[in-house]
């Protein structure tokens, strides 16, 4: 059985070059082939002035051929694959994510990617993909934090006890055990506890926070722990602390080499996939490239 790809999207951009970058080191990591694939927009060469001579040849690509020239006499080269594609973006690039192991973009790339909220290509893909989607910012994002106390490689993974994902689990500390890295876990609860009291009734008892966190972090430990036997070399940092978790991450995200997400899975109610509030917060606005893994169960 043929090991999957670990897929770079390019388009001669410089974000597209940084996403580039970290695909080939994800697929030397992983022992796997590395595919780089370029979706030119067919609305190019739909304009009138070029109907008459049609889509462009199959074999002219100047970003593959810039690829080729960028990737060339790099040492620990993994096989490497180019694949041009004619279509939508927006459309193609989640597809691929069903014969990858990992899908990898740019924050922006020529298309633009100001904002989630505007159906970007990442954001499709980090929606839709079957595999895990990894986006690599631009340099030079600013968070807000104290750097972390132990130097290192490190992985951030958010965990919610309430409903964790053992396919975002999994795939942190896979990436962990990869990459040598530290593994911080953010298991954040919210404080202070909201209670709603119907009018006439008595106000409930004070909710003890010592006593959230420390249910919080036993029950983070217990959902660790099958993971961590998995990946005895991996160290462990749980961090239980109150608040909105998608600061928390954005704040962990600072010099990390990856911050780790899980997307949606579908309701009843909500079919359409969906990445999560948090997930699209940490996009936005994490230092570091952010992993967006799949739910667990079968979307149906």
């Amino acid at each position: 059985m043929s090991t999957l790809p670990v897929i770079a999207a390019v388009d001669g951009s410089n974000d597209s070059l940084r996403a580039l970058d970290w695909a080939f080191d994800a697929a030397r990591r992983r022992e796997a082939p590395l595919r780089a694939v370029h979706v030119r927009q067919y609305a190019a060469w739909t304009q009138p002035e070029a109907l008459d001579a049609g889509p462009p040849d199959q074999d002219e690509d100047p970003v593959l051929d810039q690829v080729r020239t960028y990737l060339e006499g790099r040492a620990d080269r993994p096989a490497i694959e180019y694949l041009g594609l004619e279509g939508a973006p927006g459309a193609l690039l989640p597809e691929l994510g069903a014969t990858a192991q990992l899908l990898v973009l740019g924050s922006r790339g020529r298309g633009g990617f100001a904002s989630l909220l505007l159906g970007s290509n990442g954001m499709a893909a980090a929606r839709d993909a079957e595999c895990p989607v990894v986006v690599v910012p631009r340099p030079g994002r600013e968070v807000h934090g104290e750097a972390p106390a132990v130097p290192g490689p490190r992985v951030v993974v958010g965990l919610k006890v309430d409903s964790p994902d053992e396919a975002t689990l999994a795939f942190a500390f896979t990436e962990a055990a990869l990459r040598g890295a530290r593994l911080q876990v953010v298991a954040a609860y919210p404080w202070p506890v909201q209670s709603w009291v119907a009018p006439g009734e008595l106000v409930p008892p004070m909710i003890d926070q010592d006593a959230v966190e420390s249910e919080t972090r036993a029950l983070a430990e217990g959902f660790l722990a099958p993971h961590g036997a998995r990946h005895p070399d991996v160290r462990v940092e749980p961090y239980v602390t109150p608040g909105d978790a998608a600061g928390h991450l954005v704040a962990a995200s600072k010099d990390a080499d990856l911050v780790v997400v899980g997307r949606h899975r579908r309701r009843l109610l909500a079919p359409a996939r969906l990445l999560g509030s948090v997930t699209h917060a940490v996009l936005l606005h994490a230092a570091s490239p952010v992993a967006v893994v799949p739910p667990t169960l079968p979307e149906e």
